[in-house]
């Protein structure tokens, strides 16, 4: 309890948010560009950052599992960005 008083003051006294702290930052999945993965197990997407210091930023991430337009993901870390996928010709898309 007193770790969690410390980080509290701490992100008030230092203006720095519990997002960028390590907490997750929400992302809303605007356009699936494809799958990827040695049997196709990953898809990769296009979101637009909800929250945090890269509010609004767009970018691509790969996503295991089921995912849809207008999901919610909550990622770790908003600073890298995914490869983009390649076409069997070897041009990006």
């Amino acid at each position: 309890m007193a770790k969690e008083q410390q980080k509290a003051k701490q992100g008030k006294g230092s203006g720095i948010s519990l997002l960028e702290e390590g907490e997750a930052v929400p992302a809303i999945v605007e356009d699936i560009l494809g799958r990827t993965g040695k049997v196709g197990e990953v898809t990769q997407v296009k979101c637009r950052i909800l929250q945090g210091r890269d509010r609004g930023k767009t970018m691509r991430r790969n996503v295991k599992g089921p995912v849809r337009v207008r999901d919610i993901l909550m990622l770790r870390e908003t600073q890298i960005e995914a490869r983009r996928l390649r076409t069997k010709g070897g041009r990006s898309i």
